[in-house]
């Protein structure tokens, strides 16, 4: 009754980052329960996702291996009988485009109190999970005392688990009747789908309103094609139409996580910066000193980005 079921996320036949962060956010509230980690992967490739998320700290994996892509009621319908099966003390699943359609759901077929969107938990005698809001501007604590619990986990948030492990590996037997499912995949369409997605990009260079106008976009790429970068940016860059909705960090736009993320000309808003602040490196161009995003940058240059883009093309070149 201590233990956590965690539920996998997966798109198009691959895991999706938050599959590995959220071991990491089980795996620490297990440890403050005093249970097991257990996992789910539901569809697709199973035997494949089960063999990468094979981690450290995970206790056991569990394998629905039925349908190929999302589907609400084989997602909620399967998630509560483990959940049945298992008797956990909390079930964690992603807060993605597909944790949001079936997690309340499974809460509502669990009756579990459900808090969505946790950028941090914690366990002492009760939940405590921390939400943001207001932008970001704000962080709450939302104390949950009632028992067994449901969360959703938000991407970005939690260091991705790397480390494998011998975990065994269990198929649940779960009959989903697709026929008397009122849910049918009749294909996938991305939103905004462009020629690339920032999300998997490990180098972004991104820009703000700083550069001034769109036909300074073109030093922008090119400063991009000398470092191999993926080009995103800031909201209003989208507004104005510069670059498409797919590019877009931020709040309103795409959570990244890439290895390098230089900001030019972003000043470093709570709603960009609640896109890009799970990056590895972050490097920003300002010629305010004082801008918000200098608090969160690891190297910043102070300076006018007509001046420095162009020396850092020269030196990349």
């Amino acid at each position: 009754m201590s233990d956590v079921l965690a539920v996998a996320d997966h798109r198009r036949g691959e895991l999706r980052d938050v599959s590995f962060e959220i071991v990491r956010a089980g795996r620490e509230l297990a440890a403050d329960l005093g249970g097991d980690l257990h996992l789910a992967v539901i569809a697709g490739d199973t035997e494949a996702f089960a063999d990468r998320l094979s981690l450290a700290g995970v206790d056991a994996i569990h394998v629905v291996d039925d349908g190929v892509e999302f589907n609400h009621d084989l997602y909620a319908g399967a998630t509560a009988a483990l959940f049945e099966e298992l008797s956990p003390t909390a079930v964690l699943m992603p807060n993605s485009v597909n944790g949001l359609d079936y997690a309340p759901a499974v809460a509502n077929r669990l009756d579990l109190p459900l808090v969505a969107d946790a950028v941090g938990l914690a366990y002492d005698g009760g939940l405590e999970a921390t939400r943001e809001m207001y932008g970001s501007k704000v962080e709450t604590a939302v104390g949950v005392s009632e028992e067994p619990f449901a969360v959703t986990v938000r991407g970005g948030e939690w260091a991705a688990v790397e480390e494998t492990a011998d975990v065994p590996v269990e198929a649940f037997d779960y009959e989903f009747d697709e026929s008397a499912s009122g849910a049918r995949v009749q294909g996938f369409e991305e939103v905004g789908a462009g020629d690339v997605d920032i999300a998997d990009a490990e180098f972004l260079v991104s820009i703000g309103r700083g550069i001034e106008e769109e036909e300074n976009l073109e030093l922008i790429e090119e400063l991009a094609e000398v470092t191999g970068a993926t080009l995103s940016s800031s909201r209003p860059i989208v507004d104005n139409g510069w670059l498409p909705k797919n590019r877009q960090v931020g709040q309103s736009g795409k959570q990244v996580t890439p290895d390098v993320y230089l900001a030019i000309g972003i000043s470093g808003a709570v709603q960009h910066v609640a896109g890009m602040k799970g990056a590895e490196t972050i490097i920003a161009i300002n010629t305010d000193p004082n801008a918000p995003i200098f608090d969160i940058a690891d190297y910043g240059i102070v300076g006018d980005l007509f001046d420095v883009v162009p020396e850092l093309i020269e030196q990349f070149s």
